[in-house]
């Protein structure tokens, strides 16, 4: 009954308690010592209960998630705003047609909003910081969104709870931002998507958290090879299919693997729309590359295995073997004779 007791009110007071039994053979005689430590309750961490169970990959563990923030009345906001369901992407898949050219006039709306995304990923970046919570950066991006008239894509799509994607150490994407404090070697993605003027602009980034190790280092640098050397393929006449050979070739040479469950894609008036751009090689794409296509190449490359499995988020992708995974991403143009980055930041 004691012990029943002190761990009732560790739940309820955030008291930590240590219970030390000893025992003499043939006497009743038992020494309790009792350590108390006080931990605010605000500051302790569990894992949710869904997760109850769970077979963790790697050492990562999710953390206290806020409930969704708030819109200003003000911004124009995507059909699955308040409902979680994007009406108009599923419509469009049951109608597949040609990959949609952009008028002039649209690809001017699409190179605002994708300025706007580089100047959000840009500040969610300057914060990566040891110390600092992914719930934090969502709080920075959301604002900054509020700030620049324009909706976080990521907000509500198919209920997705948060206002980007924060994808630590082993998770490849998709991750959702929480309360577990940055630590130091970590490795952190941002995937920032804005909605302005009717259009979306997506990119990422992965970021260094402290003293990275080594061969986390060149993970990171050998992807942001890959989508390189991906993007300088880019011109009317490619096949977009062929994307994913160029990826795979360069990862594969470095040793390492690339994610298959996840691709590039469409974007323009829909967060997601043809084409598919496998980032593998030997994949099935359709479609040639023509001037004022607008798509993502948004390569995944992990340390180990190329395979992935879910979290009990239903969001959150991890690798199979729990090493490390890192991403970047650019939305791209065909023009007549190339491409243009139009999420571009000053280091393109």
């Amino acid at each position: 009954m004691l012990i029943i007791a002190l761990k009732n009110a560790s739940r309820r007071t955030g008291l930590f308690i240590s219970l030390y039994i000893s025992q003499v053979v043939g006497v009743s005689v038992v020494n309790v010592f009792l350590i108390f430590l006080f931990v605010e309750p605000s500051k302790q961490t569990s894992i949710p209960e869904h997760f109850r169970g769970y077979q963790f990959t790697g050492p990562l563990r999710p953390a206290k998630v806020t409930p969704m923030r708030n819109i200003l009345p003000s911004i124009e906001v995507p059909d699955y705003a308040e409902n979680g369901i994007p009406i108009s992407e599923r419509e469009a898949k049951q109608r597949p047609g040609a990959i949609h050219v952009h008028t002039p006039e649209e690809i001017e709306a699409m190179r605002v909003v994708c300025r706007y995304g580089r100047e959000v990923l840009d500040l969610a970046g300057s914060m990566v910081r040891v110390g600092i919570t992914t719930e934090e950066i969502d709080a920075a991006v959301h604002q900054a969104c509020m700030e620049r008239n324009s909706y976080p894509s990521p907000l509500n799509y198919n209920y997705f709870p948060k206002s980007c994607c924060t994808s630590v150490n082993e998770v490849i994407c998709h991750g959702i931002p929480d309360e577990r404090p940055l630590e130091d070697g970590d490795i952190v993605n941002i995937d920032i998507t804005l909605y302005h003027g009717g259009f979306h602009g997506d990119l990422n980034a992965t970021y260094f958290v402290g003293n990275v190790d080594e061969e986390s280092r060149r993970l990171v640098k050998v992807t942001r090879e890959c989508l390189d050397k991906a993007i300088a393929a880019c011109k009317p006449g490619t096949l977009y299919r062929d994307i994913g050979g160029i990826i795979s070739s360069h990862a594969n040479a470095q040793g390492f693997q690339v994610v298959k469950s996840y691709c590039g894609h469409g974007i323009g008036r829909l967060f997601h729309t043809t084409p598919n751009v496998p980032h593998y090689s030997r994949n099935k794409a359709v479609g040639m590359m023509k001037p004022g296509h607008i798509f993502t190449i948004e390569p995944m490359i992990n340390m180990g295995t190329w395979r992935d499995q879910l979290w009990p988020d239903d969001w959150t992708a991890v690798t199979k073997d729990g090493k490390r995974s890192a991403q970047f991403e650019e939305t791209l143009l065909v023009t007549e004779d190339g491409v243009e980055i139009l999420t571009a930041g000053s280091g393109n």
